[in-house]
């Protein structure tokens, strides 16, 4: 009887394992496809911030700063789903604290500032938190 209990104990964390696995996979997947519609833009030289989030078409970036302002973004859906990825016990604290490191190096580039702001009312509670743990060095430019 013991036996039966500590098996039905093993498959049902076994099956909370699996569905964590899922999710992340999900979150991992819509992760990769926003990353890609951003390389799509910037194979294309647009800027996704102007064209996607502002509507905006007549914006005057050279093709460096279209690729800093992408490659912002790109930064952003990877942090995201990293600092979900330790949520869900899927990263070592190791890695995740070097994460951090780099939500607050990000965080802090000032010429991106806006795309954080026009960005984070689309995270998670939880990642924000994250992130505006860090000392804000933009106040000023936005």
């Amino acid at each position: 009887m013991v036996g039966i209990i500590c098996s039905l104990i093993f498959v049902g964390l076994d099956m909370q394992h699996t569905q964590r696995i899922a999710i992340a996979a999900a979150q991992e997947a819509r992760m990769n496809t926003n990353r890609g519609y951003i390389r799509s833009m910037q194979e294309s030289n647009l800027d996704a911030q102007s064209v996607f989030s502002e509507q905006n078409f007549d914006y005057d970036y050279s093709p460096q700063e279209i690729g800093n302002r992408n490659s912002m973004h790109e930064q952003w859906f990877l942090m995201e789903n990293d600092s979900y990825q330790f949520q869900a016990g899927l990263m070592d604290r190791v890695t995740c604290e070097s994460k951090r490191g780099a939500i607050g190096r990000i965080y802090n580039r000032c010429n991106a500032s806006n795309i954080y702001e026009s960005r984070k009312d689309s995270f998670t509670p939880e990642f924000r938190e994250i992130i505006e743990s860090h000392p804000n060095e933009c106040l000023d430019d936005l």
